[in-house]
C-alpha cells in the first residue's frame, strides 16, 4: 500500500526536535514562529510576534496541517514502495530542510534507486550543518531520522 500520510512515529520525531512553544518567538533565522516550528497558520497568514498564544493541541493540529504539503513533496519525489517509517523519516527531513534540498539530494537519488540501500544512513548524516558548522542538534535529528528510516 502506498504511504501518503505521516504516521505517529514521524509526528513524534518532528515534535521532539521542533519543540513546543505556545507563544510567538523568532527562530534562529529571525522568522516569527509558533507551536512546533510553524511560520504560518492553516488559513495561510504568517505568524507575527503579536499573535495570541496557542496550546499544544492547537499546535499539533497546525503541525499536521502543515505536514500535508511536505507529504505531497515526498510522495511526488519518491518511489511508491516506501514503508511508513521511511516515508516519515523523509517527511521530517523535508520539513526541517525544505523540499528543494530533498529534491536535489543524493539521499533522494539513493532512496529512489534502492530504498533499502544501507548507505542511505550516510546521506542523512551529511545534512547536519548550518552556516558550514556541524550542529549537535542537527546531528541528533539526522541520526533519529536515519534510525526511523531503517526501523521495522
Amino acid at each position: 500500500m502506498k504511504i501518503t500520510k505521516t504516521g505517529e512515529k514521524g509526528i513524534a520525531l518532528i515534535k521532539s526536535f521542533e519543540g513546543f512553544v505556545g507563544k510567538p518567538y523568532k527562530c534562529p533565522a529571525g522568522i516569527p514562529t509558533i507551536g512546533y516550528g510553524a511560520t504560518f497558520y492553516t488559513d495561510g497568514h504568517k505568524v507575527t510576534m503579536n499573535d495570541s498564544a496557542i496550546n499544544e493541541s492547537q499546535a499539533t493540529d497546525l503541525l499536521k496541517s502543515m505536514l500535508v504539503s511536505f507529504e505531497k513533496y515526498v510522495d511526488s519525489y519518491c518511489v511508491d514502495t516506501l514503508n511508513q517509517n521511511q516515508f516519515d523519516a523523509l517527511v521530517s527531513f523535508c520539513y526541517n530542510l525544505g523540499p528543494a534540498n530533498l529534491k536535489a539530494s543524493t539521499l533522494l537519488k539513493k532512496v529512489n534507486l534502492n530504498p533499502n540501500d544501507p548507505t542511505i544512513k550516510d546521506e542523512f548524516m551529511k545534512w547536519n550543518k548550518a552556516a558550514g558548522k556541524v550542529l549537535a542538534g542537527l546531528t541528533r535529528r539526522r541520526e533519529a531520522e536515519a534510525n526511523l528510516y531503517f526501523s521495522k
